[in-house]
């Protein structure tokens, strides 16, 4: 009977025993095959979102731009990581990556034996880098056993579905260093500021510690907890034998980083405008020179510093034999809101000043109404209500173009545009693919040619990269796919004559260099605008054109703001920068006319308008200033007053000056007579010239 008993009871156990199991396993198969039909479908690598990234014409980074919601996840691959990295990960994380399916059993086991003989603390993971990437993919908890089985489940499919090396792809694509920054790429940009290609032990070790706690262990906010997890992964790639022992000491000793570093911001304002132009290209690439821009930004920024506050810089580089743009500063500092700095100021529209005479002089030459050695006089002209005053007020008498042009002065300039045209001057800039900004509903008149018209940094380096070409148009371009940013269109005239290119270019070699500049590497043009607002110099040699800009962003006047002051150090400084790249100015054409003023043709000796569109007073001189009516502050009653100084055009040498009917002096040559007034009031000044003509204004003198 007992025995009996036994056996049916062995049965009835060893039934319940199998129904246990069996409703165990079928359950458990209803549950996995529930939990796999919610899995979802594994991503493509290319479908989850990263950073949009500019890159220069090499492929190095300029500017990366957060994803959408604020988080800085770049596009990495492993051939872009130091494989010392992979080593280091795979020896602390999944010594058995390259063989199991997803899941290694054996970890999974031995950290399940680990908890239980712990009382239920965890004393190993049993996670592989495949079930770390399921769980950044799922982006949930996993301390429950369903989240296990889900991500031991989704780590298969995505064994089933990618090789090892997409594996790595998406862990360094998506593993957490802390804040907001995702992947491996951001990590080493915002800690170490380098891309990860090029590793040290103790950066490597660095970042496998990072993501099993990337918010306790920041380097920037816990610097003691980031080196001590760091000194962990060491110990441990010791005892597995990936690293030696001496090697590990000395990666210990290195600091770990205590901040983040501002990620890079290359070229911004290009970078902004290429995205904006294509918003739904990850990756884009420009004509930039990535280590170039970055000197002259710096360079920009060291500058204007000593320039004076809410002052900017403006510098673009290019190659004017491609038109491809290696550097363009569009401000100081970008994120410096007293200096305006978002404001790109190579697209500014602004008064160039005197920076059009060039192309005034070249259509000149091109038009054969004068050479380089043909004589023109700089002495007071008037065209019709329109007076034009020389930068320093002075006259320089009868001098040859050449001078003309190297001294930047300006009535000579207005008389040959005046025999050229303004409106010829408009249509050859618009032919380089410069956008001139003019008054609505009106002409261009002679003012245009001393800065009475708008333009900007980049319609001034494309001018003068024509110049430099021998007068050939040069678009501009930014983009490596070729776009241009010129608004020239096809087929496209000359801007400028070969020979007639060459002359200027010739001209603008011979300018004095600003203080510590050397002389004759380049030719190159300064101008300062009407009221100290901006300040200019643009030069080139056989290869490169520079444009630099300073002034305010808000144009305001700086008083005492020149383009030889100011702009001129900072062009020389730049050419400096690019090396040994630089190539010397074009060879002289053959049709180049070489001769003196002695040896011109007869013609081409002095300048003559041939238009006749001066209006000169022939018939006497004429006080240019001051002008009739005005009132003159002197500081008369404050201190010492300041003298009066009398100013005339025209008429014939020597001159007779009378205050009040009385002579206060005579001058045999100088158009200009130095008057102290005995004290405040009206008076009537008068000159006389050699032949008896005269001219008088009344003027208030306080």
């Amino acid at each position: 009977m007992a025995r009996s008993r036994l056996r049916r009871r062995l049965i009835g156990g060893t039934i319940a025993f199998v129904v246990v199991v069996t409703v165990g396993a079928v359950f458990g198969a209803w549950m996995i095959r529930d939990i796999e039909s919610r899995l979802p479908e594994p991503p493509d690598l290319g479908a989850i979102a990263t950073s949009t990234v500019v890159l220069d014409r090499d492929g190095q980074l300029l500017r990366p731009f957060t994803i959408a919601d604020g988080r800085w996840r770049m596009p990495v691959r492993k051939a872009d990581v130091d494989p010392r990295f992979f080593t280091m990960l795979i020896g602390y994380e999944d010594r058995r990556f390259a063989v199991h399916d997803g899941v290694d059993y054996r970890a999974l086991l031995r950290a399940a034996g680990q908890f239980i003989w712990a009382g239920g603390r965890i004393v190993s993971g049993g996670s592989t880098l495949t079930m770390q990437v399921a769980r950044l993919l799922e982006g949930g908890r996993t301390r429950n056993a369903e989240a296990k089985l889900r991500q031991i489940l989704l780590a298969r499919n995505l064994e089933a579905r990618f090789d090892k090396d997409t594996i790595l792809d998406l862990y360094l694509l998506l593993a957490p260093y802390g804040g907001n920054l995702e992947g491996i790429r951001a990590a080493t940009l915002a800690y170490f500021g380098k891309e990860p290609t090029r590793l040290t032990v103790a950066e490597a070790a660095l970042l496998v510690a990072l993501p099993q706690s990337p918010e306790a262990r920041r380097p920037d906010r816990d610097p003691v907890a980031a080196q001590a997890a760091r000194d962990r992964v060491l110990d441990r790639l010791v005892s597995v034998g990936v690293l030696g022992a001496e090697e590990a000491a000395a990666a210990k000793r290195d600091p770990v980083p205590t901040a983040r570093r501002v990620v890079p911001m290359l070229a911004a304002h290009l970078a902004e405008r290429a995205v904006a132009a294509r918003p739904d290209d990850p990756v884009h690439h420009l004509t930039i020179s990535r280590d170039l821009q970055a000197g002259l930004e710096q360079l920009a920024e060291d500058r204007v510093t000593g320039l004076g506050s809410r002052l900017s810089i403006g510098i673009l580089v290019a190659d004017h034999s491609s038109g491809e743009i290696l550097v363009s500063v569009g401000s100081a500092g970008l994120l410096d809101s007293a200096r305006a700095g978002h404001v790109d100021m190579t697209r500014a529209v602004r008064s160039p000043g005197s920076t059009l005479k060039p192309l005034i002089y070249g259509l000149a030459f091109e038009a054969g109404l004068a050479h380089p050695a043909s004589l023109i006089d700089d002495r007071p002209t008037g065209f019709g209500g329109y007076a034009p005053q020389n930068f320093d007020g002075d006259f320089r008498g009868t001098v040859t173009i050449r001078e003309a042009l190297a001294q930047s002065l300006n009535i000579p300039a207005i008389v040959v545009l005046d025999a050229v045209g303004p409106a010829r001057l408009v249509s050859r800039m618009k032919r380089a693919g410069v956008s001139p900004d003019l008054p609505r509903l009106s002409a261009p008149g002679l003012a245009v040619g001393l800065g009475g018209l708008g333009v900007s940094l980049r319609d001034l380096v494309r001018l003068y990269g024509a110049i430099a070409s021998g007068g050939e148009a040069v678009q501009l371009k930014s983009g490596i796919d070729g776009d241009s940013e010129s608004s020239i269109d096809a087929p496209v005239p000359r801007v400028l004559s070969n020979a007639a290119a060459w002359q200027v270019a010739d001209i603008l070699a011979d300018v004095p260099p600003p203080a510590a500049g050397s002389p004759g590497q380049l030719a190159y043009k300064t101008g300062t605008s009407y009221g100290f607002r901006d300040a200019w110099a643009v030069g080139f040699d056989g290869r490169y054109v520079v444009g630099v800009w300073v002034g305010r962003p808000d144009g305001t006047p700086v008083p005492g703001l020149s383009g030889i002051g100011a702009a001129a150090p900072i062009l020389f400084e730049a050419f400096s920068r690019l090396g040994p790249r630089r190539q010397p100015l074009r060879r002289m054409p053959k049709d180049v006319l070489v001769a003196t003023t002695s040896t011109l043709p007869p013609p081409l000796r002095r300048f003559r308008n041939p238009n006749q569109a001066i209006v000169e007073r022939h018939d006497g001189p004429e006080i240019a200033f001051p002008q009739q009516g005005v009132a003159v502050d002197l500081g008369i009653g404050i201190g010492d007053p300041s003298p009066l100084a009398i100013k005339i055009r025209n008429g014939r040498p020597p001159f007779t000056f009378f205050a009040n009917g009385l002579p206060v002096g005579r001058q045999p040559f100088d158009r200009t007579e130095i008057w102290h007034p005995d004290g405040p009031g009206f008076v009537t000044l008068a000159v006389i010239d050699s032949a008896g003509r005269s001219d008088r204004v009344t003027i208030f003198i306080e």
